[in-house]
């Protein structure tokens, strides 16, 4: 559980709240240009993560240990955010790109190596507890970072003060970005501490073959499983393509839902943090609920019930404009009345958020738990690197529509709208699949 409240800072600051928004409203002057350079980060991100990913969980599984794979990618990702310090207003767009690229890279591999060990440590009936728990953890962790940029780092650009009304600590100039850039060493640093005592405490799988002979056997053990999902295994790969499907979508929200705000409210990384910890607050209590939900019901409820929450989410948001929301049938007050979230259109958005906070952390935790609950073990570390492909295999298609749509239209709104296509079609698939995802005797 601790590898989730380490990890998830990265993700709530740096990528969805106060980094990300940062680099789309404040590190370049063309917004929509550099929401579309955003949104390129991931594709290529998402590429070498659902090529890759397999193979090495193939290879963990004939290796045994997966702590050491943690660390090598730990030390990657560390060091890459470390660096996000330097992307000041005006720089070269770049070099954050490339260490985003390479933090993402890790950060997903890394969770493809820790989530492969949960099938060991816990019996089939506590999974979608624990995996529910770990997830309203991560998200606490990221709320906490998230409370102290907002309350300590980062200040209003025309007053110099933070929420609290201090000046921000450090010495940080809003001004220069110091606010949002300090996000990558924050998240790294907290990543550092507190991944210690999974190293330390948790029990990890003993050693396998040696490393030569643990790639050619995985290799081979990853097209064993490519095989026998499409003639054994049908469930299984109907409930990974759902899953492909519908994880798009909610990466696409993840990455581009606060950008997306920062470009049609103009706001800065206070209301961006804001909005980030409501989303956190709800997550938490969601996430423990659905934990309960989940152990009572199974996972496919707390994932059905999770993308319906998420559709109507997003289909608020694209529909929301300063001046109206539902496209324009419902008018709002485009008066701003001073503070953080000042027009009606910033209110409304807000319940959005609230929305998609309920549901984006249960729809991850119990697609875990529902691959967890429908395979051995030993095949783990294959599968769910196979999960981690159905997470990214098309995930580059959600932001590359969200980019390619952009610069046709001229508009980060229609871009946004795809992403409910990928929602609906996961959704539709994964009602029609069986829970757990196991064939029936007579099927195989």
């Amino acid at each position: 559980m601790l590898f989730d409240w380490a990890a998830q800072p990265f993700f709530t600051v740096v990528t969805t709240f106060v980094f990300g928004p940062y680099f789309v409203a404040r590190l370049t002057q063309d917004p929509v240009a550099a929401q579309a350079m955003w949104s390129n980060m991931a594709t290529v991100s998402s590429i070498v993560i659902a090529l890759l990913s397999p193979v090495l969980g193939a290879i963990a599984d004939q290796s045994g240990p997966r702590k050491p794979w943690i660390a090598c990618f730990a030390v990657v990702k560390i060091a890459s955010l470390a660096m996000l310090w330097f992307a000041a207003p005006g720089s070269a767009l770049v070099w954050p790109v490339t260490f985003m690229i390479l933090a993402s890279i890790a950060a997903e591999f890394s969770i493809v190596f820790n989530d492969s060990m949960m099938p060991r440590l816990v019996p089939a009936s506590e999974v979608g507890r624990v995996s529910n728990t770990a997830w309203g953890l991560g998200y606490l962790g990221g709320m906490v970072v998230l409370i102290f940029v907002v309350g300590f780092l980062a200040a209003d650009p025309k007053t110099g003060v933070t929420i609290l009304g201090m000046a921000p600590l450090f010495g940080l100039d809003p001004a220069l970005g110091e606010d949002a850039r300090i996000t990558g060493p924050l998240a790294a640093g907290w990543y550092l501490v507190f991944i210690l005592p999974m190293f330390f405490f948790t029990p990890d799988a003993t050693r396998g073959e040696p490393m030569k002979k643990a790639v050619l056997s995985g290799v081979r053990e990853l097209s064993a499983t490519l095989s026998e999902l499409v003639t054994r295994r049908k469930t299984i790969l109907r409930f990974l393509i759902a899953r492909m499907l519908y994880q798009d979508g909610v990466n696409g929200l993840l990455i581009l839902g606060g950008a997306f705000a920062a470009g049609m409210f103009g706001w800065a990384t206070l209301e961006i943090g804001l909005f980030g910890i409501l989303i956190n607050v709800v997550a938490i209590f969601s996430c423990l609920a659905a934990g309960r939900l989940d152990r009572l019901s199974g996972s496919k409820t707390v994932v059905i019930l999770s993308l319906v929450l998420l559709l109507i989410a997003t289909l608020g948001i694209i529909s929301t404009a300063p001046g109206y929301i539902l496209f324009g049938l419902v008018p709002l007050s485009a008066v701003d009345t001073g503070g953080v979230f000042a027009t009606s259109a910033e209110k409304v958005y807000l319940i959005f958020g609230a929305l998609i906070g309920m549901a984006f952390g249960p729809v991850q935790a119990s697609s875990r738990s529902y691959l967890s609950r429908s395979v051995h073990p030993d095949e783990a570390g294959r599968y769910f690197g196979i999960y981690a492909l159905s997470g990214r295999a098309t995930s580059f298609m959600a932001t590359l529509s969200f980019s390619l749509v952009t610069y046709a239209s001229g508009s980060a709104r229609l871009g946004m709208a795809m992403l409910i296509l990928f929602l609906l079609a996961g959704l539709v698939l994964l009602i029609g699949t069986r829970y757990p995802a196991v064939e029936r005797p007579e099927e195989r």
